[in-house]
């Protein structure tokens, strides 16, 4: 019994073997430091210029973090909150003002806001290149979510066309 389980571990270790050496390599693509670093600036300025104190995470497609900016007099629990909505956003791979809808009625995905750093709140919103998802930028600080989302789009308005 023992031989057959040996065999069939080596087996199923061969099979697993072969078909990754076959497999092809992901595309993905990054954003880089310095970008990610200017639209978190850019989306604290934003805010800023209407008199609120914003804070902004920008994550990678893995919910990384890359870059985070807690501006001038932002509370503290605004970089917690930040994180979350740019961590919804990437792993849902879709903008949070989108998904707090989608958490409202019948088939509401509220549930998974159980599940760690998950946030159905206005502010998230995913990064993309076509199809692909590389990130997301979180913002939190102003008194609203509407008003969060509008900073973080700002400070993707500010990369958008440099990303490659």
């Amino acid at each position: 019994m023992k031989f057959l389980s040996r065999a069939a571990m080596a087996f199923s270790g061969l099979a697993i073997g072969s078909s990754l050496a076959e497999a092809e390599m992901l595309a993905t693509h990054r954003i880089p430091a310095a970008l990610a670093v200017e639209a978190a600036a850019e989306t604290i300025s934003a805010c800023a210029k209407q008199g609120y104190r914003e804070t902004a995470v920008v994550l990678d497609a893995d919910g990384a973090t890359i870059a985070a900016i807690r501006g001038d007099g932002a509370g503290i629990h605004t970089l917690d909150s930040a994180h979350d909505k740019a961590y919804t956003s990437v792993s849902f791979r879709n903008d949070t003002i989108a998904l707090a809808e989608r958490a409202k009625g019948e088939d509401s995905i509220a549930p998974l806001s159980k599940l760690p750093h998950v946030m159905f709140f206005g502010g998230g919103i995913v990064i993309k290149l076509g199809d692909e998802t590389v990130g997301a930028i979180g913002a939190s600080g102003a008194p609203g979510a509407k008003l969060d989302d509008a900073c973080a789009r700002a400070g993707l308005a500010k990369i958008q066309d440099r990303l490659k």
